[in-house]
């Protein structure tokens, strides 16, 4: 076995340990069903949060979308991202960045890969969710057979708050919602609007 493989359990049983994150699905369940898991961002430890609440053979199909110039330079953190994580490194800092970054993702959900998104497209104060970028109306356009699963994450800004390299011990949440799918003539206003408000269904209190 080569060392990959091992640091990737080794790395989902940290994360798991020091966030202290509870996984709940409540709309939906761990299944082998090609998906894309979209969720709100406020911490580093977002990827990592949603990758290690997967059972170990999804997460083994599951690749976390990340920037190619944050991540795509030599040593530790490039061995980490493709070949414990194996991400998928998109790059946007030309000005065909994003459009380049959603032909990579259709060529990785045609190959059957599931993937982890962040659609607002930058990093929040952790307490709202900001407008979704159209990437995602895009994949729900351009792969109606991939379901859309969406991921409410909870107080992982508080446990390593932006700027810190050490977490706090605080209890943080991963709820896993039900798929979503575009509906038959919905346009990408209504759609990111729908997908928007099922990411904050699941933050609210029950």
């Amino acid at each position: 076995m080569t060392a990959a493989p091992v640091a990737a359990r080794l790395l989902a049983f940290l994360t798991r340990l020091i966030t202290g994150v509870r996984a709940r699905w409540v709309g939906s369940a761990p299944t082998s069903a090609q998906r894309v898991y979209y969720a709100n961002h406020s911490s580093h430890l977002d990827t990592l949060v949603i990758w290690a609440a997967l059972p170990a053979p999804l997460r083994a199909r599951t690749r976390p979308v990340a920037a190619a110039d944050y991540w795509d330079r030599p040593g530790l953190r490039r061995w980490l991202a493709c070949e414990v994580l194996n991400a998928l490194l998109v790059d946007r800092s030309t000005g065909s960045g994003s459009r380049e970054a959603l032909h990579r993702i259709d060529q990785a959900l045609a190959a059957g890969d599931s993937l982890i998104i962040f659609p607002e497209g930058t990093r929040g104060d952790g307490t709202s969710i900001g407008d979704l970028k159209p990437g995602l109306y895009f994949i729900a356009h351009q792969r109606p057979g991939v379901e859309l699963v969406p991921v409410y994450l909870q107080d992982l800004s508080r446990i390593l708050p932006k700027g810190e390299v050490l977490p706090v011990p605080l209890l943080g949440s991963a709820t896993f919602g039900a798929p979503l799918t575009l509906a038959a003539g919905e346009d990408r206003h209504a759609f990111l609007q729908r997908a928007r408000a099922a990411l904050i269904a699941l933050g609210e209190p029950t």
